[in-house]
Parts: C-alpha cells; sequence; structure tokens
C-alpha cells in the first residue's frame, strides 16, 4: 500500500519522541550530579532527536501529498471518460456531473495525503510509546493502555455522525452545482419564459441547503473534536497525578513501584505523545468522512463510465418488442406499453400529448430508462443498449450548430463528402432553398436557424438522418407545424427513403400515420 512510506515517517516520528523523552529525563538526572560531559552530550542527542523528528514530519507531508497526487490522477483517467458519454438513463445534470469529477476528486486530497498514513501510524505508534513507558513505570503504561477504549469509543460515535453529515453535504453541493450550470447553460431560455423569480428561488434553496448541511458538518467536527480532546486530557492527566502523588509518596493505595524523578517525567513526557497520533488522526477525521462519501460518488460514477456499452453499427433493420414497458422520469411515470414494431417496415405509433410518445423512442437512445418492463431487440446480432449512436434520429426541437448549412448536416456522419451531403440534401427537399439563396451549402446558420422556415428544419433533420443510411429510424413528430403541403411532401419522402428500414415514427397527425405499414395507438 502506497500510504504505508508515509505512515514510517510517523512512527519514525513516535521513536524520536520516544527517545527525545529519554534525553531528556537522563538529562534532568545528570543535572544534580553536576557531570557537565555526560550532560552535554544528552542534551547534544536531545537537540539531535528533535531536529530529526521534525525531518520526519516533513517526510510524511511530502510522500502522503505525492500519494494523494497519483490517487487523484487515477481517479481523473477513471471519470472524465464518463463525462463524455451518457449512461442510458443517467437523470443527473451536467454541472453534478462535473462537480463530482472535478470537486469530488480533489477531496481526496486530504484523505489520502493525512488519514489514511494517520490511521495505520495510530494503530502501531501508541503500542510503541506504551511499550516504551512500561519499563520505568508499568503502572502509567497500563493507565494509558486503559484509557484508549473511551477515546476509541468516541472517535467511533463521532465518526458515524461525521460520515452521515458528509454525505449529504456532499449531495447538496453536487445538486447546487448542478443546478447552478444547466440554469446558466438555459440562461436565454428562463428569460425569454421570464422565468427568472422561480429560478432564482430554486438556487435560493438550493444555497440554504448547503449551508445548513455544512453547519451540520461543522457542528459534529466541532463535537468529536471536543470529546477527543477531554478523554486526551484526562488520560494525561490521569498519568500526572499518578505520577505525582507516586514521588510525593502520597497515594492512597499500595504502589508496585517507586518511581525516581527521571523516571515520572520520563513517562509524563510520553504520556502526550502517547495521545498525539490519535489526536492527529481526530484532526484528519474531517478529511475521512468527506473522502469517503467523495470516493462513493467516484466510484458509482467511474463504474457508470466503465460499463458504458460499447456500441456497434446494426447489421440489419431489426424488429422491436415492448413488453409492458413503463418509462420512468422521475417525476413522472408513463406506461405500461406492450407492442411489436415489424422489422424493415414503418410504424406509427399516434397518442394525445404526454402519453409516452417521445419517451419510448427516448428509452430507445438510452435517453431515459424503463422503470418496469423491458425492450427487446429482436435480433442476435445486436443489443438494445447497442442502438444509441447507431440509428436516424430526427427529434422535435430540430438542434442547429453555427456554421454552414453542410455542417449542420453532416453531424450525422462528420467523415461524409461535400458530394454526400448534397445529394442527400436534395433528397430531403431542401434543392430549392439551396438553389434559390445562391450560397449553396456554404450558407451560414446560427444556433437559432435565424431565416430558416419550420419546413426547412425539418428537411434539415431528414437529411442527417439520410446521411445517417441506418437500418432503423427514429422520428419524433417530423411533420409537427408544417402546413399541409409541406407535410405531405415530408411525408412522401419518409415513405420513399425509408422502404426497407425499421421506421417507428411518433406523430399526432393521422395523414402521416395512413402512410405507415402498421400503427400503434396508445391510451
Amino acid at each position: 500500500m502506497k500510504n504505508r512510506k508515509a505512515a514510517l515517517f510517523w512512527l519514525a516520528d513516535a521513536a524520536c519522541a520516544i527517545g527525545g523523552a529519554a534525553f531528556l529525563s537522563l538529562a534532568v538526572s545528570i543535572i544534580p550530579q553536576g557531570d557537565i560531559g555526560f550532560l552535554s552530550l544528552a542534551v547534544i542527542g536531545l537537540c539531535t532527536l528533535y531536529a530529526a523528528r521534525a525531518l520526519m514530519q516533513a517526510g510524511a507531508a511530502v510522500v502522503g501529498q505525492y500519494d494523494a497526487d497519483g490517487a487523484r490522477a487515477g481517479w481523473r483517467r477513471a471519470c472524465y471518460p464518463a463525462l463524455l458519454s451518457a449512461v442510458p438513463g443517467d437523470r443527473r445534470m451536467l454541472g453534478e456531473a462535473v462537480a463530482d469529477a472535478v470537486d469530488r476528486i480533489e477531496d481526496l486530497d486530504g484523505y489520502h495525503a493525512r488519514f489514511l498514513p494517520l490511521r495505520l501510524a495510530a494503530v502501531a505508534a501508541p503500542l510503541m510509546i506504551a511499550l516504551a513507558a512500561a519499563p520505568a513505570s508499568p503502572v502509567a503504561a497500563a493507565i494509558l493502555l486503559g484509557t484508549l477504549l473511551p477515546f476509541g469509543l468516541g472517535m467511533a460515535l463521532a465518526g458515524t455522525a461525521a460520515s452521515r453529515a458528509a454525505r449529504r453535504q456532499l449531495e447538496a453541493l453536487g445538486r447546487l452545482s448542478g443546478l447552478f450550470v444547466d440554469r446558466v447553460r438555459a440562461l436565454p431560455v428562463i428569460v425569454g419564459f421570464g422565468a427568472q423569480d422561480r429560478v432564482s428561488r430554486q438556487l435560493e434553496q438550493a444555497t440554504r441547503e448547503v449551508a445548513d448541511r455544512t453547519l451540520g458538518v461543522l457542528r459534529v467536527a466541532f463535537l468529536s473534536g471536543a470529546v477527543m480532546e477531554f478523554f486526551a486530557a484526562l488520560s494525561v492527566a490521569l498519568v500526572a497525578v499518578y505520577c505525582g502523588f507516586n514521588l510525593l509518596d502520597l497515594l492512597p493505595f499500595p504502589a508496585p513501584e517507586r518511581l525516581t524523578l527521571g523516571q515520572a517525567l520520563y513517562v509524563l513526557l510520553l504520556a502526550p505523545e502517547f495521545y498525539l497520533p490519535m489526536r492527529r488522526l481526530a484532526a484528519a477525521y474531517h478529511e475521512k468522512q468527506v473522502g469517503e462519501a467523495a470516493l462513493e460518488r467516484l466510484a458509482a460514477m467511474g463504474q457508470a463510465g466503465a460499463s458504458a456499452p460499447a456500441s456497434s453499427p446494426l447489421p440489419r433493420p431489426p424488429a422491436l418488442r415492448f413488453e409492458a414497458v413503463v418509462v420512468d422520469h422521475g417525476e413522472a411515470r408513463v406506461g405500461p406499453f406492450s407492442f411489436d414494431v415489424p422489422a424493415g417496415r414503418m410504424t406509427a405509433i399516434r397518442a394525445p400529448s404526454g402519453m409516452g410518445k417521445s419517451s419510448l423512442l427516448h428509452a430507445l437512445l438510452g435517453l431515459a430508462r424503463p422503470g418496469e418492463g423491458r425492450i427487446m431487440v429482436e435480433d442476435g446480432a445486436v443489443a438494445l443498449a447497442a442502438l444509441p449512436g447507431h440509428v436516424g434520429w430526427a427529434g422535435q426541437a430540430v438542434a442547429l450548430v453555427p456554421g454552414t448549412l453542410a455542417d449542420n448536416i453532416r453531424l450525422a456522419r462528420p467523415d461524409a463528402s461535400d458530394a454526400e451531403v448534397e445529394a442527400v440534401a436534395r433528397r430531403a427537399g431542401l434543392g430549392p432553398m439551396i438553389d434559390a439563396r445562391g450560397q449553396g451549402l456554404t450558407l451560414r446558420l446560427d444556433h437559432r436557424g435565424s431565416g430558416l422556415s419550420g419546413g426547412e428544419r425539418r428537411r434539415i433533420a431528414i437529411a442527417r438522418v439520410l446521411l445517417k443510411d441506418a437500418p432503423l429510424w427514429l422520428l419524433d413528430e417530423p411533420t409537427a407545424d408544417l402546413d399541409a403541403a409541406s407535410a405531405a411532401d415530408i411525408g412522401a419522402i419518409l415513405r420513399a427513403e425509408g422502404r426497407g428500414r425499421t421506421v417507428l415514427l411518433a406523430t399526432h397527425s393521422e395523414a402521416l400515420a395512413a402512410l405507415a405499414d402498421h400503427q400503434v395507438v396508445l391510451t
């Protein structure tokens, strides 16, 4: 284990403390005898050991930080790729995922640099110091070991409460980060719909929750620190009282030993050192709770990225089967739905708004997760998880990017040539626009699609589907908001170009549904 190197430095620090206590007690014993030579050697030895102790503490910090840097680099390699691929059914906000991949990894710094090395040292160092104190005073060593039980019990109780508080705080921080980033991204839409007050209230509530959770963590941290300091001070006081009463011969019970001044001083110097590793561990205990809570979130994120299925092209038009499928959106559930989509045919899904037409298409794309039931791809060569990225998709809202018309169509297949892009654009009915505007495929578009009609936007989406040339098409309201002539034209294009493919389209239009080979009515 990497953290053992830093722990060895802490154990060496404890050994130096034992040696320093021995030299100091020796120096005190020599002073009455007036032996300057031995006294000088004792002082030199004492200074050397304490200088070595400073070096051991610095070495523990350096090695611990090195281990922490390596651990964080490993988590970055595991988690950063997960940000670039959406896991099916993952409803986390982008900002929440980014906060986990950035802030939670930074939360591991103290956990690896300080807590883990101190945890190893806190087990061995007190036992080593107690063994060193036993030859001088077995009773004092027994007192030190006996007080470990309440000290450890206090740490365990405080640690349990701190763990829950830290986990809740990280969850609240993740929600706040996700909410803030996603609302900033959607700021033009928020302003356009006049939803500033509602979004401000959401952010205020999330911020208040983070503040409350942080205060809860601080309360637990202060309480645990007070408990541990109380037991440490009480234990040192017990040793001091015993040594003092033993020297004065005022013990109310018969003692099995008679201490000298040097022995008593040696034991008293070791008593604080006995609890010092555990006090250091207690100081880093909050980092343990934050680190373990961060590890839980990072492990879930890393597993999700590692379990993201490897997709492959569909070898042929597949048949689909929906068996009692319920799509869970968190706030709402739609379904159950059961129906078949035959291979190589056009199937139309009809239903009133809100019944779940789009949700079923999203489930196939991995944008939603079936809460119940199952969706089967009746093709032995491919699984449902392999569909995203290998289907032709046209959604209700046609996403555009700043660039040329060719750039926007080529999103479906970035390696397509200009001739292929122009061919599919004309097949999708964009020929009149290309010829009339005189700029051809170099026509500049912004992300709003300024200057494009609703029909032209739809045709760009259809051109992407044609360029993708996938054996499965998923079309969500491809003729919505179009006049009858444009809708009929697009319907004819879909019917002609989709021949021999599995086409699943969601629509309100009876005219478009009539062109399909198979209709499914959701109720």
